[in-house]
């Protein structure tokens, strides 16, 4: 386990846009030649305003994570963001063109987590490398600026991949300003080398002078033969003062860091102690929210969610602010990551949309999902399940469905023990994304449930005092949450996002309220409903806020009818043995546990669970 670890479509859907009507995500005739994969045919709200273009435009991509043919599902908000790297392609391609026709600047940046995600990424055969075939097409679109994630580093193969195969596609425009990679160099000796370029200066297309960083943020989780470096030590290398020494017309920092409660400032400072006025735009991520700060009046840092989820906008009025002191004007968007998004911003129709480019790049997508197998069908899924859209434990929870009937269930096959009653525990954090009502296949699971944990069990264990441990894992004394703070920490340090993301799903939905997100109602579809720290509405479409509900650390099957002297297996995920042995020690005197008592359950693995319940189960 890596934690421990998809316009206005003529003037006469301008209108429409405008009075709030739903368009549809693809007419049926355009997706015949997408015969591997059909777009939603569900009614999907248009953006209500047009984009503020200033002279120097910028679109902002992070955390992709595979998702490279979008959301497929049918259920809300799944459909938001049902367009594909092929749709975003065509919209680039159109959005580029628009810019040389207002004679202004448009960049394309990204902000890394390339790798770990989907099937795209992670359902390559024996001996391949993650994200090896899904970072081709990536390779074509026309970045100016990439940078990159914690995921590049988790496993050193990927980030030799990335170094080897990738980042000479992007010409010097791929930054790594603090991590490095261990190489041989010519001579046979190893040697510490950037992943990719420190810094990098270029002019764009209307002469403006460009100086960039790719700054990732105090990460401890990298695989041997990587380094980080911290924040604070990069900003004192000479590399920087001289990077950062001649002033450019506008700065461009991307890093895979979050603009609020990380180290940006720490960059920022280290720049305006230089340019006390130079124009600085920052696209951070990690932490997959959408969020904007700005740092002083002449400087706007965003972040742009996760998952292909979201694609950010930002434009800036920097001829007006040449030569003086005073604010600048800027813009940031959310935009929706669909075709209704795409087609209403470039003002094409679906028949007129589509490039000759784009489509190469989802048919091309689509064929390496049929390499992969990726639609391999396990069953059918009767119904949604969310982590956090639905109270646990109830039956639309998938942390219910995993641990109480997929476990149980997966676990049994083969096994001698099933015979014996047992309590299972898990972490909350076992599941990575929902399932959704329809086929359930390879690509769901490698999706939802990646996590490759084991399963230990201590046999011989009194009911009574068994059925006690997962309520004492979850209601930890002072010394224990102290701990548990010093963990969360050491997670997040380590590359886990849970905690950051979900508290902006909670504060989201206590935002929306009961009363307020029935009076909203309407017609909105589910969705993000943003609130950041910059002027004026951030969100391209308007959306009723995802109900959340707050679940424990971890979870557990439900207890077996027996009595409380009735000896049972104690079964739990492997990298809470330490933690829950010394509970179990805690809550009984009559035998001290020791790693001597805990033996191997099956050797099915946490990420098996969902497909072989849906094979037993939903067929």
């Amino acid at each position: 386990m890596i934690l421990p670890v998809a316009v206005l479509l003529g003037l006469a859907l301008r209108s429409a846009a405008c009075a709030g009507d739903h368009l549809h995500a693809r007419d049926a005739h355009v997706h015949e030649h997408l015969n591997k994969r059909e777009y939603p045919q569900v009614p999907i709200t248009p953006p209500y305003r047009p984009l503020v273009w200033g002279d120097f435009n910028v679109i902002h991509t992070t955390d992709t994570h595979g998702w490279l043919l979008g959301h497929q599902k049918l259920s809300f908000p799944e459909p938001d963001y049902s367009g594909d790297l092929g749709d975003f392609a065509s919209f680039v391609t159109h959005m580029k063109n628009i810019a040389i026709e207002k004679d202004v600047d448009l960049l394309l940046v990204d902000s890394g987590d390339l790798h770990d995600g989907t099937g795209l990424s992670d359902g390559y055969p024996p001996g391949g490398v993650d994200a090896h075939e899904s970072n081709k097409f990536l390779e074509r679109l026309p970045y100016d600026v990439m940078t990159i994630g914690n995921h590049e580093l988790y496993i050193y193969a990927d980030t030799y991949d990335m170094y080897t195969n990738f980042v000479p596609h992007l010409g010097g425009r791929y930054l790594s300003s603090n991590v490095n990679i261990t190489v041989f160099n010519s001579d046979g000796e190893p040697e510490s080398v950037p992943v990719g370029n420190r810094f990098t200066k270029f002019t764009t297309r209307k002469g403006r002078r460009i100086t960039s960083l790719g700054v990732l943020y105090d990460f401890t989780g990298n695989d041997v033969n990587t380094t980080v470096q911290s924040v604070a030590d990069m900003v004192n290398e000479q590399w920087f003062a001289e990077a950062i020494a001649e002033e450019p017309d506008v700065f461009v920092l991307i890093g895979h860091m979050p603009v609020s409660f990380d180290n940006w400032p720490t960059v920022f400072d280290a720049v305006r102690a230089v340019h006390p006025l130079t124009p600085i735009l920052i696209f951070g991520g990690h932490s997959h929210i959408r969020d904007c700060q700005q740092y002083d009046s002449r400087s706007m840092a965003l972040e742009s969610g996760r998952y292909m989820e979201t694609i950010g906008w930002m434009s800036a009025d920097l001829e007006a602010a040449m030569g003086n002191a005073n604010n600048i004007s800027f813009t940031r968007r959310y935009l929706d990551q669909n075709r209704v998004t795409y087609e209403y911003h470039t003002q094409m129709s679906n028949q007129t949309f589509d490039t000759a480019y784009g489509r190469s790049i989802t048919d091309g997508l689509q064929e390496l999902a049929v390499s992969f197998d990726l639609s391999y069908l396990y069953g059918t899924s009767p119904q949604d399940y969310t982590i956090n859209q639905n109270p646990y434990p109830s039956n639309g929870s998938l942390l219910s469905l995993f641990i109480a009937d997929a476990i149980p269930y997966a676990l049994s096959i083969n096994n001698t023990r099933d015979s014996i009653p047992a309590i299972f525990i898990t972490n909350s954090g076992s599941q990575r994304f929902n399932v959704f009502q329809g086929p359930f296949t390879k690509n769901d699971q490698l999706t939802a449930s990646p996590f490759t944990d084991s399963f230990l069990y201590i046999s011989n264990v009194s009911f009574s005092i068994a059925n006690q441990v997962l309520p004492a894992l979850n209601n930890a004394g002072a010394d224990e949450k102290r701990k548990r703070d010093e963990i969360e920490k050491e997670l997040w340090n380590r590359g886990v996002v849970d905690t950051r993301y979900k508290a902006w799903l909670e504060e989201m939905d206590r935002r929306a309220g009961i009363g307020r997100r029935e009076a909203t109602a309407g017609n909105l579809t589910l969705g993000y409903v943003t609130a950041d720290s910059c002027p004026g509405a951030g969100d391209d479409t308007l959306h009723l806020a995802l109900p959340y509900y707050s679940v424990p650390d971890f979870i557990g099957s439900n207890p077996p009818n027996v009595a409380d002297d009735t000896p049972i297996d104690l079964v739990f995920v492997d990298f809470i043995e330490a933690q829950l042995l010394g509970i179990l020690n805690g809550l009984q005197n009559a035998q001290n546990y020791t790693t001597a008592d805990v033996s191997l359950y099956s050797p099915t693995l946490a990420n098996a669970a969902l497909g072989l319940y849906a094979q037993g189960v939903w067929n």
